[in-house]
């Protein structure tokens, strides 16, 4: 059918649109705070009440309880599942996302009250989990809206999975899709998420590939409790000495990870490969719009854009157990924990990443001559993801692109996580793609988070019609 009804709808009913968004941020979701975890089930239970009015059958699965780092336990926030049509004549689509949220305080910084969602006189929709990743998932309830008014049935399938902790670690979803996998997915044919953006912020993109994360610990302990420095400076073993000292081993100014045998893994650049970064819509100041700063390592696109997709990088995030406050206090942490991550790419395995940090740390450490005890722990490991671009499930999403935007997408891949892209992929064996409804300015886990009015509704334009193209392509078309 011509998407034309469908386009004139969802145009009429920005407003609406937009307040069903506002109701969502209001809700403030964050998962990783304890005292919010009543929020995020009241977020479970606002996407619920609006699938069930929508028409949709709706399931929550219990994922378990998860343990704080007190020792208490807390319940996880469900994992909302719903139907939207079940004709076996039709293709079905799994769609992902998340309802929790990235912590969020005026005081950070916002220009705004981060949990109410404020349009400013550029069209931007302000407030914490706009872009990320509430937008995306109301998208959908919007289509499901849109074709319910109009009269028109769905041209596929829809099966919906929405969790609330995929900001902290996504836990328990593993089990539930490995569970899921021969039944509730068991129809499943292809999967699309949106959670990604934009490469820059003037043309659409599908992305088909990201990096892995593995994340450590290093603590390093001595004193049986912090220290006076005038009364023991000078005479003991400093925790804090020997964690700058190790950590100052670990990468280069210039954003080489300086430990040995880490690049050995990394696929080869080929031929192929290289031409697939040939006029991507991506310019220079788009980065240092998005960093706030001209502080680039790399001075071509094209490298920035290989440093960021195709090359591992190691981040240093911070420092538990030592003095942070302002002002000054002349103690001495008995105990530090260094925290940092590697981003990874194909081929490397997380076991041989953890394997090799490991040893350097030890030899480091070893250099010190410290009489204080090391401890080095991953306490997560994400393998990175890779999907096949020239799959029917790609191209469905690359005519709709053009349908909505009147543009070829640009073909990219990310350097952030999402493990759950890998978690559907190897456990359905189907495949995967990422279709961004944001710019790459967004600001997801920033301040001042947004998504352009425009971004949001043209977004519902686009998986609407990425829906009907699925319906209509064949599935072995490539």
């Amino acid at each position: 059918m011509s998407v034309a009804k469908f386009f004139d709808y969802v145009e009429a009913h920005q407003s609406d649109f937009i307040d069903r968004l506002r109701k969502a941020v209001e809700i403030p979701s964050v998962s990783s705070e304890a005292a919010r975890r009543q929020d995020v089930v009241r977020m479970s239970e606002f996407l619920v009440n609006e699938l069930e009015a929508l028409g949709a059958s709706v399931e929550t699965r219990d994922v378990g309880m998860q343990k704080m780092h007190d020792g208490t336990t807390l319940k996880l926030p469900p994992v909302v599942l719903a139907t939207y049509g079940n004709d076996p004549a039709k293709k079905t689509v799994l769609v992902y996302g998340h309802y929790d949220v990235q912590p969020a305080l005026k005081e950070d910084g916002w220009n705004t009250d981060p949990f109410t969602l404020v349009e400013d006189e550029e069209g931007r929709l302000l407030g914490r989990g706009s872009t990320d990743d509430k937008g995306p998932i109301l998208g959908w309830l919007n289509v499901i809206e849109a074709h319910k008014a109009l009269g028109l049935e769905l041209p596929v399938n829809l099966k919906m999975c929405f969790e609330g902790m995929e900001e902290s670690g996504s836990e328990g979803l593993d089990d539930l899709i490995l569970l899921e996998a021969k039944k509730y997915f068991a129809d499943v044919d292809v999967v699309c998420i949106s959670d990604n953006y934009w490469l820059g912020t003037t043309k659409p993109c599908l992305t088909y590939g990201l990096r892995g994360v593995s994340y450590f610990h290093l603590s390093i302990k001595g004193p049986g409790r912090d220290l006076h420095s005038g009364v023991f400076g000078g005479t003991v073993h400093e925790p804090m000495t020997d964690l700058f000292a190790v950590m100052s081993n670990l990468v280069a100014p210039n954003g080489k990870i300086l430990i040995p045998g880490i690049y050995d893994q990394v696929a080869p650049l080929t031929e192929e490969e290289e031409r697939t970064y040939d006029n991507l819509a991506f310019q220079m100041h788009e980065l240092h719009s998005a960093v706030g700063s001209e502080v680039n390592i790399y001075d071509s696109e094209r490298d920035i854009l290989q440093h960021r997709w195709r090359y591992p990088s190691l981040s240093i995030h911070g420092v538990e157990g030592a003095f942070y406050n302002a002002g000054d206090k002349t103690v001495v942490p008995a105990k530090v924990i260094g925290k940092f991550s590697i981003r990874s790419v194909p081929d490397m395995e997380p076991e041989k990443i953890t394997e090799l940090v490991k040893k350097h740390i030890e030899s480091e450490f070893a250099k010190l001559n410290s009489k204080n005890t090391l401890n080095i722990e991953c306490s997560h490991a994400g393998k990175p993801w890779f999907a096949t671009p020239n799959h029917w499930n790609y191209v469905a999403a690359a005519k709709a692109v053009e349908k909505v935007f009147n543009v070829k997408p640009d073909m990219t891949r990310e350097g952030g996580s999402i493990p759950v892209t890998l978690s559907f992929q190897d456990a359905l064996n189907k495949n995967v793609l990422l279709l961004p409804m944001g710019r790459g300015d967004d600001g997801a886990h920033s301040i001042n988070e947004k998504l352009d009015r425009s971004n949001y509704i043209q977004g519902i334009k686009l998986l609407g019609t990425y829906l009907h193209e699925i319906a209509e392509i064949k599935a072995d078309e490539n």
